[in-house]
């Protein structure tokens, strides 16, 4: 379906502002098709990232190094990590660098909710399979050069 049908707009200023509007919606769409596999593990996007980026590192991380590592750059990353605290997910223990810092690592419980949502790798891949190998590779290629566009 074209995003003129989807959003009942048929004129947009010019093809830039269809092109950003296509993109916010698009983002908003696959959202919503990811809460259900995150939501089985009672996670949100930007808990799975960081459980995702904590699982990734050899060494405990403070919380800027994931934020630096992470996709939302505007998240709270602080607020979100106290979260999977909370459920078990990850755990802060104190820096052996300086006594003054926190650091994060993930949990065994936090590695199993993982696991469970890799299990889930096709249905995540569903989202795409419109888009074929060389499709994917150029939007990809797209998207690079227009974040390199600031």
């Amino acid at each position: 379906m074209s995003i003129e049908k989807d959003i009942n707009q048929t004129k947009f200023r010019n093809e830039y502002q269809k092109s950003m509007v296509n993109l916010i919606y698009t983002y908003n769409w696959m959202t919503e098709q990811l809460k259900d596999v995150f939501g089985k593990e009672n996670l949100t996007m930007q808990q799975y990232n960081i459980l995702r980026i904590l699982r990734g590192s050899d060494i405990p991380l403070s919380t800027m190094q994931i934020r630096d590592r992470m996709l939302d750059k505007m998240s709270d990353t602080s607020r979100i990590v106290d979260r999977l605290v909370i459920k078990g997910l990850a755990k802060k223990i104190v820096s052996k660098t300086d006594k003054r810092l926190v650091d994060i690592t993930i949990t065994t419980k936090g590695r199993k909710s993982l696991h469970k949502i890799d299990l889930q790798e096709k249905e995540v891949d569903k989202i795409a399979n419109a888009l074929s190998v060389a499709d994917a590779q150029t939007l990809n290629t797209l998207l690079d050069k227009l974040r390199k566009s600031e």
